[in-house]
C-alpha cells in the first residue's frame, strides 16, 4: 500500500443501495479508499449544481462494508463543494448520452485542481465503441453508418456480423445476424426509430465462443484480465446477461495490444480502463465506468482497486 495522506474522495454513481457489490468495481474502489484512510461521499450525477463557477452536489458521507445489504451507512444529505474535493469518481454507468456528455463539462471545471478519474475530457473524447477505430491494425472490419446500402455492402462482405447501438450498453441491443438472416431490413427499421446516431456493425468473430476477454489496464499497464463465456444460446458475453466469468492470463498478442494503446490512455489521464479483446481483436476500450476488477482478485489475481488507488495517491501527491 502506499503511502498516502487522507483524501476527501466524492463518488459519483447510480444508487448505491442497489448495486450488487460481489461484482460491482465502483464498490471495491471505495473499500480501498476507506481502507487507506480516505473520506467518502456518494453522490447521484443529477444533482450536480454548477452556480456561479462553482460546482456543487447535494451527496452523503457514506461508510463500506463488504456485507450485502448491509455495505452503505449514509449520513445525512448535505451540500458538497465538489472543488473543495481531493478526488472524484466520476463512475455512474452509461448510457453515453447528452446527460452524460454534460456531467463531463460540468466536472471539466474542477480538473485537475480536484483529480477527476477517469479525466472528463478524455471520457468525452473517447466513447467506447469509436475511441477504438483510432487503432485500425488491432480492430475486426467494422463500419460506423446509418446507411442502409452501406450496411447492406458490409453484410455483402464479411457474411456473419454483429449490428449494435453505437452508444449502448451491457450488451442491451447487440444482435449477431447471419448473411442470409431475413430480419436485416426490420432490425434496421426498428435501430431507425430508436436510434438518432449512426449504428455499429461488425464482423463477427466465431471465437467469441471461446470467450470474451476483458483486459483491465491501470496508468496504461495491463493488471489483470477475466475471460467471459456465453451463455449456450447467447452471443453475448456480458456477464448480467448470462455470461460466465473465468480466470485467465494474457496471450503475447494481447501484451502486443495493450503496448500499442497503454501509452495513449495514460497521456490522456484514463487511469482506469477495462479493453475488451475477442480471438485476435480489439473490439471495444471502455473508460466510463469499467468492471470486473473484484473478479479478477476473487480468482487469484492482482489487487487492482490498490493499483488504481496507488495510481491516484501518485498524482495527488
Amino acid at each position: 500500500m502506499a503511502t498516502h495522506k487522507p483524501l476527501k474522495v466524492a463518488v459519483q454513481m447510480d444508487p448505491i443501495d442497489a448495486i450488487t457489490i460481489r461484482g460491482d468495481s465502483t464498490f471495491a474502489l471505495m473499500l480501498e479508499a476507506q481502507a487507506r484512510g480516505h473520506t467518502l461521499t456518494y453522490y447521484r450525477p443529477q444533482t450536480l449544481a454548477l452556480n456561479n463557477g462553482a460546482l456543487m452536489a447535494r451527496g452523503q458521507r457514506v461508510q463500506v462494508k463488504d456485507e450485502q445489504g448491509q455495505h452503505a451507512r449514509l449520513a445525512e444529505m448535505a451540500e458538497i463543494d465538489l472543488g473543495a474535493q481531493d478526488v472524484v469518481l466520476m463512475r455512474q454507468d452509461p448510457p453515453f448520452d447528452m446527460a452524460y456528455i454534460t456531467a463531463t463539462h460540468l466536472l471539466e471545471h474542477i480538473h485537475p485542481k480536484t483529480l477527476v478519474v477517469n479525466d472528463p475530457v478524455a471520457v468525452r473524447n473517447a466513447p467506447e465503441k469509436l475511441f477504438v477505430l483510432n487503432y485500425p491494425d488491432l480492430t475486426p472490419p467494422t463500419l460506423i453508418t446509418r446507411d442502409v446500402e452501406a450496411l447492406d455492402q458490409f453484410r455483402r462482405s464479411h457474411g456473419d456480423i454483429i449490428l449494435k447501438p453505437l452508444y449502448g450498453n451491457g450488451g442491451a441491443g447487440v444482435f449477431k445476424l447471419s448473411s442470409d438472416d431475413q430480419n436485416f431490413a426490420s432490425l434496421l427499421e426498428l435501430f431507425s426509430q430508436n436510434f438518432r446516431e449512426p449504428f455499429i456493425a461488425q464482423r463477427y468473430l466465431p471465437e467469441v465462443r471461446q470467450g470474451d476477454k476483458r483486459i483491465i489496464l491501470v496508468d496504461g499497464k495491463p493488471a489483470g484480465a477475466i475471460n467471459r463465456v456465453p451463455a449456450p444460446h447467447d452471443h453475448r458475453s456480458n456477464m448480467h446477461v448470462g455470461g460466465r466469468a473465468e480466470p485467465s492470463t494474457l496471450t503475447r498478442r494481447e501484451h502486443e495490444i495493450c503496448e500499442a494503446i497503454g501509452p495513449d490512455l495514460k497521456k490522456r489521464g484514463l487511469i482506469f480502463v477495462g479493453i475488451d479483446v475477442i480471438g485476435d481483436w480489439l473490439t471495444e476500450i471502455n473508460v466510463t465506468s469499467p468492471t470486473g476488477i473484484r473478479e479478477v482478485k476473487r480468482f487469484g489475481g492482482a489487487d487492482i482497486a490498490a493499483l488504481i488507488w496507488d495510481a491516484i495517491e501518485d498524482r495527488r501527491a
